[in-house]
Order: C-alpha cells, then sequence, then structure tokens
C-alpha cells in the first residue's frame, strides 16, 4: 500500500521545495507539479509532490495517519475518520458511471 504524506511547502528553490509536515523539514521535488508557492499544500510520495491539495484536506488526511497510528498501537481512532463517519460508502467516478450503465462488475 502507497501512502502519500500530506506537507506545506515552506521555500522553493527551482524544482526542489523545502516543505514541513508541522515537525519535520524534507526536500521534495516538485517536478510533477512545476511552479508552487510557499504555503501550498502538497501531497508527497517518496520524496516528490503528487497533487496540490486544500489544508483542509491535508488535515484530513493528517487525522487520519494519526488515527492509523494510534489503532496500530492498540489505542482508538477516536474522530480520526470523522469525516467518513456521515456518509455512505462511494465508489470512484468511474467505477458508478460503469454500475450506472449496467455493467455490476465495472
Amino acid at each position: 500500500m502507497c501512502v502519500g504524506l500530506p506537507m506545506q511547502i515552506v521555500s522553493v528553490d527551482g524544482i526542489a521545495a523545502t516543505c514541513t509536515d508541522g515537525t519535520q523539514h524534507e526536500t521534495v521535488d516538485l517536478s510533477l507539479l512545476g511552479d508552487q508557492a510557499p504555503g501550498t499544500w502538497v501531497l508527497t510520495h517518496l520524496g516528490c509532490a503528487r497533487e496540490v491539495i486544500s489544508e483542509t484536506e491535508a488535515r484530513q488526511i493528517m487525522a487520519a495517519l494519526e488515527g492509523l497510528r494510534a489503532i496500530m498501537a492498540g489505542g482508538d481512532a477516536g474522530d480520526a475518520f470523522a469525516d467518513l463517519d456521515a456518509r455512505a460508502p462511494q465508489l470512484p467516478p468511474h467505477l458508478q458511471a460503469a454500475l450506472d450503465a449496467g455493467h455490476p462488475n465495472g
């Protein structure tokens, strides 16, 4: 399983950005996203920024990751998944379209 980590850009030097997750700083490659301004939130994986995300989305991902850490340590997730509790499961758009078109297996 691959997990993207949300980080906020602190500074940019060409295609390299110094980013923080609030506790540590990391150099991140911006090649896939192009120019980004300090303050922008990005989803990173293996040292590369993959997607620009909102601060709200970044906070939700960080809360979910913290919830997973708590569960793995034998604790409780608390409200880490509160944004998912109030809604039914949803298919990705391409699978929902296939189901709507009468193809139950995608």
